[in-house]
């Protein structure tokens, strides 16, 4: 039996995700993956993009339902492809994740949703991260000077 969502195990085709980095300062704010793919890693926040929701209203909405955190202007940050095999090198998920940066603007980590905890990170202290979610943060934090 399969641990992920119905529709996303082993897709016909690409799945769009939807991400935002959030800075607070130099903070970042990351959420604890609670489901597949990923499960118990750090990330940044984000989900799947429902049919008829904008990117950035699913931006938002994931955001509001994994942290509780409201942020200011979405700004484009970067377009990931995250492509997971399985043992048998079946591709058992594909999203294109679009991310989007913004700054903090109210409220406190929270987490709800398929997240099991939400916190902001200083530069010096964030935890294991998947080498793209490093270079999207990076990227966030050019873009957001």
């Amino acid at each position: 039996m399969s641990d992920a969502r119905p529709g996303r195990d082993y897709p016909a085709r690409p799945l769009v995700g939807i991400g935002c980095v959030v800075l607070r300062g130099a903070d970042v704010l990351l959420v604890r993956r609670g489901r597949p793919p990923r499960l118990g890693e750090w990330s940044i926040p984000g989900g799947a993009q429902r049919l008829g929701e904008t990117a950035e209203a699913a931006a938002r909405r994931e955001l509001a339902e994994e942290t509780g955190i409201t942020a200011g202007p979405l700004h484009l940050a970067a377009v990931v492809d995250a492509i997971t095999p399985d043992a048998e090198g079946r591709i058992r998920f594909h999203y294109t994740i679009v991310d989007f940066c913004a700054l903090w603007r109210a409220g406190e980590p929270c987490p709800g949703g398929d997240v099991t905890e939400a916190a902001f990170f200083a530069p010096d202290a964030l935890p294991p991260l998947w080498d793209e979610a490093l270079r999207v943060i990076a990227e966030a934090r050019f873009r957001l000077g």
